[in-house]
């Protein structure tokens, strides 16, 4: 062997378990393993791999070392969002998933279940009701997943190779639903108009053609702008016999109407504002609603839980219409089930019970206001220009720095110092809009907490 080191933390690191190992499997070396990858792939020398800590001790001083660096959202004020956002997160989410039959319940038949079935039929229950839709699934791995299958979803239902995308889609959003649809069905974008933030249906109607067999866009955009002309932009698909697929944040329907209200045939989304927490990017889960339809039904790749009464009197809960997945019809699905997001969807569906109808309302109504009142005290320095001023939109909304001679990354560098995270920088992925950043604000931010960016950023602009 040319490595006798015993790593404390590697299973299997002492040489005699190695060489038995390698003996019950015919060869002699490790580097055995190694030979099918072609020589000029290989690299040839030692890794500069600091020594490693041979006690527990050291090592979670060393652990604990490198995670102090981080500055998270709780440590500083933040107004960062963007489709990951900053909510309070009532203690009891944490407590409930964070429970042995939740926490480790990443799959599982019914005997092993300790009601993990129950809590995500009650999650897609509460999930439809927010939606005003019939059926909801099982969280898929994230909202982007969500939004790619409906659409998916959508062109098997209408035997069409092409959708219609708004403009204003969330860049990863996008690239995802562009890679899941590659090759077969092609992703078709229409504008917007640049003050009003709604999708242009001239543009929309040009292309629409008889191949399209969705439009969708996200109702809040990425950009904080509320359409509404959602029934305008469903009615004209319909009329071209292609679905309307809509990405909502479930936050804002406590006073948003949801989007099957205004014509969506399918809802998707994301269900991060749901009592989960930002993380490294956030926890994810993503939804998707339909109609009690066969049609709709059997297009769904992801898991469905239904209730049935039993023999014994009492409820059992499981899946619907198993056999149109994957694991039932592994060769022959239309969709693969691929990751879900149990845990996240248990957690939700805590949060919604605690929230309620009138919870959610509250909710809603308080990210507004605090948005309202945010985007006047930002309007009124000066050098700033808010586009979205006079227009609707909800929790977030553009600052263009383009007047102030700096730009956003130097003026969230200044903010940092201060113990404040900036707005999320759109100069490269929204180049048009020149120098400007989307400012996040919801109902954890106070009074103070906006003053506090008003003073800081006045500083910062006449520095």
């Amino acid at each position: 062997m040319k490595e006798s080191f015993i790593h404390p933390f590697i299973p299997n690191s002492v040489p005699e378990v190695q060489q038995e190992m390698l003996k019950d499997i015919g060869v002699e070396d490790v580097e055995d393993f190694y030979s099918c990858i072609p020589d000029a792939q290989r690299y040839k020398g030692l890794l500069e791999l600091p020594k490693p800590y041979l006690s527990e001790v050291e090592l979670k001083k060393h652990v604990n070392g490198i995670i102090n660096k981080n500055l998270s959202t709780e440590d500083l004020l933040s107004f960062l969002g963007g489709g990951c956002w900053q909510h309070y997160i009532p203690a009891i989410c944490d407590e409930i998933n964070g429970r042995s039959e939740f926490l480790t319940a990443y799959a599982g038949e019914p005997y092993e279940d300790h009601g993990r079935f129950q809590a995500l039929f009650e999650y897609t229950s509460m999930m439809a009701e927010l939606l005003d839709v019939d059926v909801v699934n099982v969280p898929t791995y994230d909202g982007s997943q969500a939004a790619a299958t409906a659409l998916r979803m959508a062109c098997r239902i209408t035997n069409r190779s092409k959708v219609i995308v708004s403009d204003l889609t969330a860049p990863d959003r996008l690239s995802v639903i562009k890679g899941y649809l590659y090759p077969d069905i092609e992703v078709i974008e229409i504008g917007h108009d640049s003050l009003s933030g709604l999708s242009n249906l001239d543009d929309l109607e040009n292309k629409l053609t008889e191949n399209v067999g969705a439009v969708y866009f996200e109702n809040p955009s990425y950009l904080g702008f509320i359409e509404t002309q959602g029934e305008m932009i469903s009615n004209t698909a319909h009329n071209s016999g292609a679905l309307s697929v809509v990405w909502v944040d479930p936050s804002s329907l406590g006073v948003l109407s949801p989007p099957s209200s205004y014509g969506a045939d399918l809802t998707c989304g994301d269900i991060q504002p749901l009592g989960i927490h930002m993380f490294m990017g956030g926890g994810r889960g993503g939804f998707i609603g339909a109609p009690d339809d066969d049609k709709f039904i059997e297009e769904y790749p992801s898991r469905l839980f239904g209730i049935v009464p039993t023999t014994h009197g009492e409820w059992g809960f499981g899946d619907v219409a198993w056999e149109r997945t994957s694991y039932a019809n592994r060769e022959d699905a239309k969709e693969f089930v691929g990751t879900g997001a149990a845990l996240w969807g248990i957690t939700a569906g805590v949060y919604l019970s605690l929230m309620g109808p009138k919870g959610m309302r509250e909710l809603g109504e308080n990210c507004i206001k605090k948005t309202n009142y945010a985007l006047k005290r930002l309007a009124s320095l000066n050098g700033l220009t808010v586009p979205a001023i006079g227009k609707h939109f909800f929790k977030e909304f553009v600052v263009n720095f383009d007047k102030t001679g700096k730009t956003v990354q130097e003026i969230n560098a200044r903010l940092l110092e201060q113990g404040i995270f900036g707005g999320h920088d759109l100069s490269k992925s929204y180049s048009q809009l020149g120098q400007s950043a989307l400012y996040c604000f919801t109902e954890i931010h106070s009074r103070d907490d906006i003053e506090r960016l008003i003073s800081t950023m006045n500083l910062i602009l006449n520095a």
